[in-house]
């Protein structure tokens, strides 16, 4: 079954390329032009994923990708941002508001679908797998929950997919890079900071009940799970 991609720009004519290349890629496209529109469209049956500009009439996109992970139907759907800012404060202003990846105008018809394939690949659920736990902090992958001391854990697909990564290769030290190909996956078009951003979001959701503390930031070498 194709998948289906949202696609909220307001220049008509980069939205109809974006759309004649998503098409040629074997993808559904449902089309925005502006802010209050992308809100309508985000709806039964919700987009596998949203291509979002940053400057929108009606909005910013930028507050809407805020707006969509804070509801419950809509926060595991994979954002990418659009834009010609390419400055490096930007884009951590986009990845803050819960963009899983950001491409910056002009950018060739290829990578965008490179970049499309790679981020829904990254949030396909977890194979298979008996649940982990380490001092209270337990996640289960058949069921993408995690719950600790007992109490639900809230958190995107790409912090799952972090966490069981670090939970099954505990006690040792990779660095973003390593961590980039193993969580992300190799040929995908992602920053090392986008690596920060990331951990910063798993900690803040494991921090309740001090888990955070097991995600260890080891100086110029890159990160490590570790209960000690």
């Amino acid at each position: 079954m194709s998948r289906t991609v949202l696609l909220v720009e307001d220049e008509a004519p980069i939205r109809e390329m974006l759309k004649f290349v998503l098409e040629q890629s074997g993808f559904t496209t449902v089309e925005a032009e502006d802010y209050d529109i992308a809100q309508e469209k985000i709806c039964e049956p919700y987009p596998d994923l949203i291509l979002l500009d940053w400057m929108l009439p009606g909005g910013s996109g930028v507050q809407l990708a805020k707006n969509l992970k804070q509801h419950e139907f809509t926060r595991d759907i994979p954002v990418i941002m659009l834009t010609a800012r390419g400055e490096e404060d930007d884009k951590i202003r986009g990845l803050d508001a819960g963009a899983d990846d950001y491409i910056t105008k002009p950018f060739s018809p290829k990578e965008l679908v490179a970049r499309i394939k790679a981020v829904m690949r990254r949030v396909t659920p977890t194979s298979k797998e008996e649940p982990i736990e380490f001092n209270g902090l337990k996640l289960e992958p058949t069921s993408h929950r995690v719950s600790a001391n007992d109490e639900a854990v809230d958190m995107g697909p790409t912090e799952f997919k972090l966490l069981h990564f670090f939970m099954t290769h505990p006690e040792r030290v990779y660095s973003r890079e390593q961590l980039l190909d193993n969580v992300w996956g190799t040929n995908v078009y992602v920053e090392d900071r986008t690596v920060d951003v990331h951990i910063r979001r798993l900690r803040k959701a494991i921090a309740k009940h001090s888990h955070d503390a097991m995600i260890q930031t080891v100086r110029g070498a890159g990160y490590r799970f570790s209960t000690k």
